[in-house]
């Protein structure tokens, strides 16, 4: 075969060899070739190399456009968008983790923020996410934070959620307002909910949050990275009214004086002690020394 494809030998040049080139056959010594019916250019074999079989990657080198178009197919296979992506809206974003949803809500302010847990495997929950993907877009001034069960089921649970799709809506001072599942059978309470907590509002006192209980329960949760310092409340000493401050200090009366307590029995003192009991027992008997 090493020899077949050497120069020279398979196509030698046409120019004195061998003049049988131009009708299709090569003669040699004991060998007949047959090649195309006119004689290939030299600079195309003659003291080139020949490539065999040659790979679709090569191909794809060789071709600038192909080798882009193959780029750009892989590019879009690996990352194909997923279904909670599309038709975000800005104010939807996805949760990171616990620490990230604690300080969203007590950085949203009087802003109503809308907490919607979803799994990428539930099927009411994708049908669900075009229609929140619309009431996002009509509803601005709303916060949708997005908590993905799958990656963040243990936080999930912390929170006491167990049913998909689940929201909750928290609102300034006022905490929590409400929380429900719904579908898209059941979108209504969904509208409900914006019409009755998105209006404008003014509540008294720094944003609430989550509740002390969801605090505690995600910092114990050894999954999570989330530390918390319960709130010491200090209890307010009672302060006495004035009948009881005159019942305990009587304005005219003397206070009682302390009642004395009595000497322990010694060695020294028996003697009298003996003596002091005897003159009490004559006395309470009429008789005395």
């Amino acid at each position: 075969m090493a020899k077949l494809m050497s120069k020279g030998f398979m196509f030698p040049d046409c120019g004195g060899i061998n003049h049988h080139c131009r009708h299709g056959i090569s003669s040699f010594p004991n060998k007949s070739v047959n090649i195309s019916s006119s004689c290939l250019p030299r600079s195309y074999f003659y003291g080139g190399r020949l490539a065999i079989n040659e790979g679709l990657s090569k191909f794809n080198r060789r071709d600038p456009q192909v080798a882009a178009f193959s780029a750009q197919m892989s590019i879009g296979i690996r990352k194909a968008q997923k279904w909670w992506e599309k038709g975000l809206q800005p104010n939807m974003r996805e949760v990171p983790g616990a620490q990230d949803l604690v300080d969203s809500l007590l950085s949203a302010g009087d802003k109503l923020v809308v907490v919607d847990f979803f799994s990428p495997g539930c099927g009411g929950c994708k049908a669900l996410h075009p229609k929140i993907c619309q009431l996002a877009e009509m509803n601005p001034d709303v916060q949708f934070l997005q908590v993905n069960y799958e990656e963040h089921r243990s936080m999930c649970y912390s929170l006491n959620v167990h049913v998909l799709p689940f929201f909750r809506f928290y609102r300034g001072a006022e905490g929590r307002v409400c929380s429900f599942s719904c579908t898209n059978a059941t979108i209504k309470k969904f509208k409900n909910a914006l019409a009755k907590y998105g209006t404008d509002r003014c509540t008294l006192g720094p944003p609430k949050g989550l509740e002390e209980k969801e605090l505690l329960a995600l910092a114990a949760n050894k999954d999570l990275s989330f530390n918390y310092t319960p709130k010491t409340v200090e209890e307010p000493v009672p302060v006495a009214s004035q009948e009881q401050v005159k019942e305990t200090n009587p304005p005219n009366k003397e206070s009682p004086l302390p009642r004395p307590l009595p000497l322990p029995i010694t060695s020294t003192n028996s003697e009298k002690v003996k003596q002091d009991s005897a003159n009490e027992a004559y006395a309470t008997s009429g008789r005395w020394f």
